[in-house]
């Protein structure tokens, strides 16, 4: 092997370059460990030499630049490597003066193809502190490293080919209200699209790129899961009137779960309102300057929340004695109760039971004097033939919360990123189906 081919393994560069030369730099650190800097000079073979840097399109001479660059390129050892190389502008047709082309790196980056490569795929695989001490990097750097890499991931594909049924929800991803709008292909599982934001302009957006994609996908869409959310049926309604809108059975029996603790809430107060149902126990903030703990029926309606909130096959026996207190004591209460694991039940029925038993719910709901559950079985009402598609169908947004599960832990990965952009590009690297490989081996 002559030593400019193995220069051009080692480096991690291919025949598009040429290595005009390399300069060794030996380091002592304070310890005795010996490190160092290698520069190997490099140029464009002379069929790459006049392409703009953007597009990759040929383009005449401009100028010869500011000066010569230089770009990090993957460790030898524990030797840090650089490549550098003449920096000459072109000028092309559609972008103008800029820098031209360079086979070894992406247009403005500081980092080889393969240096952007290894990071990548060790932001998917390992911890913030392992990619940034293994890669001599700071944490923002790996943030534009993967914001190119997954543009370039991107550019190469077709993320919405084949997409038939989708699941669309919003999964915070900041303090202060910021939030990111995820679409999942339910047929493969993968996260297919993200975007800061939750309301209609923000999903719009995704039917735009869908339609630019190819023409006519829009149309394609057969099924689409959400949670209810209005912004969401009336930019489905609009941009996919033919698909089916279903209405997620996790947040529906959600809706009922929160109807149920209002009334729980309400049992509390009323309890602790009536005679007997407060004492004084030490200093506090009272009226008169002392704490008033709970006794008597309020005191059993303490901790009631998470017998009143779990599955039935799931309770514990303290909390089925709990609940067995609650029907003899507060009928009102274990009413609403009844209503909530109702309306879960007529999700487990064929969808022809279930069509009669959610409407043998709502019914029971409207006269049921409480307020909480009448006002829920008008948004039953307001979203039926949505909850009896799902049901149909037997679709849900149980892959979308997955993945949003796995979005938040991504997130706290990448606390520091300076825009929602990086977070977005290490989400798609890792749940998008197009994980990057290391450099060399596939």
């Amino acid at each position: 092997m002559r030593d400019a081919s193995l220069w051009r393994a080692l480096l991690g560069v291919d025949a598009a370059a040429v290595i005009e030369g390399v300069e060794f730099n030996q380091d002592t650190d304070a310890d005795g460990s010996v490190g160092g800097v290698l520069v190997a000079h490099v140029r464009p073979r002379r069929a790459k030499r006049g392409r703009c840097g953007v597009c990759g399109a040929p383009s005449s001479w401009y100028d010869p630049g500011e000066d010569r660059r230089r770009w990090r390129a993957l460790d030898l050892g524990v030797v840090q490597v650089y490549l550098e190389a003449d920096s000459p502008r072109v000028r092309c047709a559609v972008h103008g003066p800029t820098v031209r082309q360079v086979p070894w790196a992406r247009h403005g980056a500081g980092h080889t193809r393969a240096f952007d490569q290894q990071v990548a795929w060790l932001a998917t695989q390992c911890s913030k502190s392992a990619v940034t001490q293994l890669m001599r990097i700071a944490w923002r750097t790996v943030g534009s490293i993967i914001t190119r890499v997954w543009a370039d991931t991107a550019a190469g594909i077709d993320q919405f080919a084949g997409l038939r049924r989708i699941g669309i929800d919003e999964v915070s991803y900041k303090r202060g209200h910021k939030y990111l709008t995820v679409v999942v292909d339910h047929d493969t599982g993968r996260l297919i699209w993200a975007q800061p934001g939750r309301d209609r302009e923000t999903l719009g957006r995704f039917f735009d790129a869908l339609e630019e994609s190819s023409p006519g996908r829009c149309a394609q869409i057969t099924h689409v899961s959400a949670d209810g959310a209005q912004w969401i049926s009336d930019v489905v309604a609009q941009r996919c009137p033919q698909a089916v809108r279903c209405a997620d059975p996790f947040h529906v029996v959600g809706w009922a779960t929160e109807a149920l603790d209002v009334e729980r809430r309400a049992a509390w107060n009323n309890a602790r309102r009536a005679p007997g149902g407060t004492y004084g126990n030490g200093p506090g903030h009272g009226p008169q300057g002392r704490r008033h703990d709970a006794t008597g029926r309020a005191r059993g309606l303490k901790r009631a929340r998470y017998a009143l909130w779990k599955n039935p096959e799931n309770l514990t026996t303290r909390q089925r004695a709990k609940l067995e207190w609650i029907a003899k004591t507060d009928p009102r209460l274990h009413r609403a109760y009844l209503l909530k694991e109702g309306l879960r039940v007529v999700f487990q029925l064929p969808y022809d039971q279930a069509c009669e038993a959610l409407d043998a719910w709502i019914a029971w709901a409207r006269r049921c004097r409480l307020p909480s559950f009448v006002e829920l079985q008008r948004r039953i009402t307001k979203h039926r033939t949505s909850i009896l598609a799902a049901i149909e169908h037997d679709l849900s947004n149980g892959r979308i919360e997955s993945i949003n599960t796995k979005i938040r832990l991504i997130t706290r990965v990448a606390f520091g990123f300076r825009s929602p952009e990086a977070l977005i590009a290490l989400a798609m690297l890792n749940l998008g189906g197009h994980r990057p490989t290391l450099p060399g081996r596939t």
